[in-house]
């Protein structure tokens, strides 16, 4: 598509401002490819403003753009965005960048081994065109849903959370970003602190601190967070939230031990605070991983958990369909925050969802992924030990679809993650996922977002390359 609409914007001076383009029937003769590509292309230069579309007349050359306003003065802003500091509340400062490197595309040749989410290889594109264009044609498809979500698709999450949660106790939520920013609000007032794991998901620093929030670090091992330092930081800080994601955490990977399930939940519950669950990746298991622990909602009969489950990342980026789980007067917090936010999200969606999980492409498709990301796994494990020795892998997780890898002391995050970006492989630096001071240099290593194992190891070669110029300078 991108090659077609390079070349109709080429061939656009070969027409007067207002000539008619050639038909779409003549565009795919001549270029030999889909009624499809011919409309994206056509459909990107309408959004560059360089062509106009008439239904039934066809496609035109834009007429020349008037010369746009002189740009007004904006500078009196900096002075109304920065008056929060004298009112003595936290500054609402937005940091993305921990989220962009997940986010943005990478430029074209260089390998993402920063993603956050699926290659498009391993989603259920199939799956989930079928599960549309069955939600579409379904009675009130397109009418206003239930403000809590389709009772069907509630019922569907309580049962995929197990334990003695009810449909009545789940929203829907558009995606697990939206849902943790709900919580948030729900739970905590500006300037208040909130506890979190650390290192942790920079998303969800990037929420509280727009929220007005003061994120405090709580250490995290490879069992998960470390009790007897949450409940110091409870009594520190007077803190009524704690964040975590018990199962595969992001970026260690680590799982919450056994005996320390039941311990964070009674800290707690002492402290009179809630624990926000972020069980965000339960789905992206690897084979190797055994029998899964349930999530720590499952076991709270106190209402001590708010959980937050999402499909997004073993399906699509954009198929953002989310579960909040509550017990008792908060859930109605919960339901009137998200419904002053977002009023409901779109039933389309909602019905897609019931109709991808209710079908047997579903489990095939989970048991495909658990094998294709062991096997990714154990293609970017390999390959680092052989070729990035110096890179310290503490820990090799049994789901998600990354690694944490300590640097060597005095290593630059950002200095690396720069000299792998010109070596042709974007990684994330660690710098973003810690809510204080980094205790050391850390990146991100993603093994879900390329094409395949043939991509891993030629990233760690590039990456390689990036470790020679930044760890060995001048050799």
């Amino acid at each position: 598509m991108a090659e077609l609409a390079e070349q109709l914007r080429q061939d656009l001076d070969r027409y007067s401002p207002g000539g008619k383009l050639p038909s779409s029937r003549a565009l795919v003769e001549r270029f030999r490819v889909s009624p499809v590509t011919v409309s994206r292309a056509l459909a990107q230069l309408v959004a560059e403003g360089l062509v106009v579309t008439r239904p039934g007349a066809g496609a035109f050359r834009a007429r020349p753009r008037t010369t746009p306003e002189p740009a007004g003065d904006t500078s009196w802003q900096e002075v109304a965005l920065s008056a929060e500091g004298a009112l003595d509340v936290v500054p609402r400062t937005v940091d993305v960048s921990g989220v962009t490197v997940c986010l943005a595309a990478p430029p074209p040749g260089v390998l993402e081994l920063s993603g956050g989410y699926l290659h498009a290889s391993l989603e259920p594109e199939r799956a989930m065109a079928a599960a549309l264009a069955r939600a579409g044609r379904r009675p009130g498809a397109w009418g206003r849903p239930p403000l809590d979500g389709l009772p069907e698709l509630r019922e569907w999450f309580a049962r995929d959370i197990g334990g003695a949660v009810t449909a009545a106790e789940v929203l829907i939520a558009t995606g697990g970003q939206s849902a943790l920013a709900t919580a948030l609000r729900a739970l905590a007032p500006p300037g208040a602190p909130v506890l979190v794991e650390s290192p942790t998901y920079p998303g969800m620093l990037a929420i509280a601190r727009a929220a007005g929030l003061r994120p405090v670090p709580v250490p995290v091992d490879p069992d998960g967070v470390k009790p007897e330092l949450l409940s110091d930081a409870f009594r520190a800080t007077g803190a009524r939230v704690f964040v975590c994601q018990p199962l595969f955490q992001n970026p260690t990977g680590a799982v919450l031990a056994p005996d320390r399930r039941a311990e964070v939940l009674r800290i707690a519950r002492a402290a009179g605070a809630f624990v926000v669950e972020d069980d965000f990746v339960r789905r992206l298991v690897h084979t190797d991983a055994g029998p899964l622990p349930r999530p720590l909602v499952a076991d709270d009969p106190d209402g001590v958990v708010v959980y937050v489950g999402s499909l997004t990342k073993a399906t699509s980026p954009s198929f953002r369909v989310a579960a909040l789980a509550a017990r008792g007067p908060v859930l109605e917090r919960l339901r009137a925050i998200q419904i002053v936010d977002t009023f409901f999200v779109p039933r389309p969606l909602q019905e897609a969802a019931l109709e991808l999980v209710g079908s047997p492409a579903w489990p095939r498709h989970l048991r495909s992924l658990s094998a294709e990301l062991k096997t990714r796994r154990d293609t970017l494990t390999g390959a680092v030990a052989q070729h990035l020795p110096e890179l310290a892998l503490p820990y090799i997780p049994s789901g998600g679809y990354h690694l944490w890898l300590r640097l060597p002391d005095g290593t630059d995050d950002a200095a690396l993650t720069g000299a792998a970006l010109r070596a042709g492989v974007a990684i994330t630096p660690g710098r973003p996922y810690f809510s204080a001071e980094a205790p050391a240099a850390h990146v991100r290593l993603s093994f879900a977002a390329v094409a395949g194992a043939g991509e891993l190891t030629e990233g760690v070669r590039r990456l390689r390359t990036a470790c020679d110029e930044v760890l060995r300078p001048g050799t």
